[in-house]
């Protein structure tokens, strides 16, 4: 598809809209196409003229969807959405460059599968591009993500297979919620029956995924990111006690939902939460904290901190030639 399409071609991406969103109002598929809402309309109608079912419902929930049954052509992309294709898939899985990578093996069969004039510049991006790997980043198993996400679609509790870092192994009964992915790192939030609270487990810890054949009820309005972000400050091994002498509002932009929970005590606040790493604790986020700050607990936190401005007194201490401290 040229990137300044036509009649025929925005009614083919007006069909594609239609597809992949079961029910699209002609303001929405005004705004997918970039024309206005009478144009949106016409294309619909070139659709309903081609023999498509095109249903239109009327009503607050209304708009266009397609009727059962409807044979699709073959997907079109524009080189801008090819093209973001290739830097989307090489910025979260830098391996899609290996020909023997899964997800390089699929995205390489569509590009391919491009006209000339839309995928020449995405096969050049992928050729040439080079991603460096994300330590941090974790890929779960595609079977294991895709049971989830049928259980979370279908809100049915499941049972759990997992392993934690410390590789302490359990299994257990969960209400999925969402699937979150954070920084390179795939979460399942969800009810936990076994702690009875909410947990957030990672996806390539689960070793196997069964239906349990019961439903649930899931949060009304959540937000997965945000609860997922509050829930990973909660829960861990080491307790931590924070206090600040400058109000909530100041310290809250530099922190961040993992360090725990900012409330006001006094003039100041304090932040209380749990880790499992103190040290990363103390010298990845509390060292950017530009606040005075006491830490009151616990005391491993309490250590690593010492340890850390121990190691930074050292480090502008003058020394002799001897190595003796001056």
């Amino acid at each position: 598809m040229p990137n300044d399409p036509g009649p025929t071609a925005r009614a083919l991406r007006a069909l594609e809209i239609l597809r992949t969103r079961p029910t699209t109002t002609a303001d929405e598929l005004a705004v997918r196409l970039g024309v206005t809402e009478r144009a949106a309309r016409r294309y619909v109608g070139i659709l309903k003229e081609a023999g498509i079912p095109v249903e239109s419902a009327r009503g607050p929930h209304g708009g266009y969807r397609l009727g059962r049954g409807t044979r699709l052509p073959p997907v079109h992309f524009t080189q801008a959405e090819a093209l973001g294709l290739v830097m989307a898939a090489l910025g979260g899985r830098p391996a899609v460059a290996d020909a023997d990578d899964l997800v390089g093996t699929a995205l390489g069969k569509v590009v391919k599968a491009l006209p000339e004039s839309v995928g020449r510049q995405a096969a050049l991006l992928r050729e040439y591009a080079a991603a460096a790997p994300d330590p941090l980043a974790a890929h779960p198993d595609p079977a294991v993500t895709s049971s989830l996400v049928e259980a979370v679609a279908h809100r049915r509790r499941v049972r759990l297979a997992y392993r934690s870092e410390a590789g302490h192994a359990w299994e257990e009964e969960a209400d999925p919620w969402s699937l979150v992915v954070r920084h390179g790192r795939w979460y399942l939030l969800c009810h936990s029956h076994r702690a009875d609270a909410v947990r957030t487990y990672r996806v390539d810890r689960i070793g196997e995924v069964r239906s349990t054949g019961h439903g649930f009820d899931a949060p009304v309005d959540f937000d997965p990111v945000a609860v997922l972000e509050e829930n990973l400050g909660t829960g861990w091994e080491f307790a931590t006690r924070v206090v600040f002498d400058v109000p909530p509002a100041e310290v809250a932009p530099w922190i961040r939902p993992p360090m725990g929970r900012l409330e006001p005590l006094g003039d100041g606040c304090v932040l209380l939460g749990s880790t499992r790493n103190p040290d990363m604790y103390a010298q990845e986020w509390l060292a950017g904290v530009p606040f005075a700050f006491r830490i009151e607990g616990g005391k491993e936190l309490r250590a690593a901190a010492a340890a850390l401005a121990e190691r930074f007194t050292a480090a502008v201490t003058d020394h002799d030639a001897a190595g003796h401290d001056r």
